[in-house]
């Protein structure tokens, strides 16, 4: 087994989030441990499926399926993470709304998705990190 199409998003996952723990950090000028998860620059979903649909494209070809595959994977990871999440967030915020009078209320998350700013960073980072390790683990 190949262990470069393994650790790709590994590698990715691990890379980004504490970069965004830094930006975070930064942007709130105290440590944002409150803020890790989903949402933030860049995007850790969008990153990590980059990642590996640039792998397969200078390892395999762009007219190679797997190729193709991890392209409509990344798709609907990016209008999940851009369209869907953000309405999880807007209904989580009318919810807090109604239960801020409620006694035990326990409060929802309201910054769920990415902004395309967001997405835009995971993506070039992921595919940095594709060309790294592609770079590292070359062909197989």
């Amino acid at each position: 087994m190949d262990l470069a199409y393994l650790l790709t998003p590994l590698i990715t996952w691990i890379t980004v989030g504490p970069i965004k723990f830094l930006i975070n950090s930064a942007r709130t000028r105290r440590w944002a441990f409150d803020l890790v998860g989903n949402g933030g620059f860049p995007s850790n979903h969008s990153a990590t499926v980059a990642s590996m649909a640039t792998l397969i494209a200078l390892r395999e070809g762009m007219g190679h399926p797997a190729f193709g595959v991890a392209v409509t994977l990344a798709f609907i990871v990016i209008i999940d993470a851009n369209s869907l999440r953000q309405h999880v967030g807007r209904h989580a915020a009318a919810l807090n709304k109604l239960g801020e009078k409620t006694e035990g209320y326990r409060w929802l998350r309201e910054r769920m998705g990415h902004t395309k700013v967001e997405i835009t960073g995971g993506l070039l980072t992921g595919i940095a990190i594709g060309h790294l390790v592609f770079a590292l683990f070359g062909r197989a």
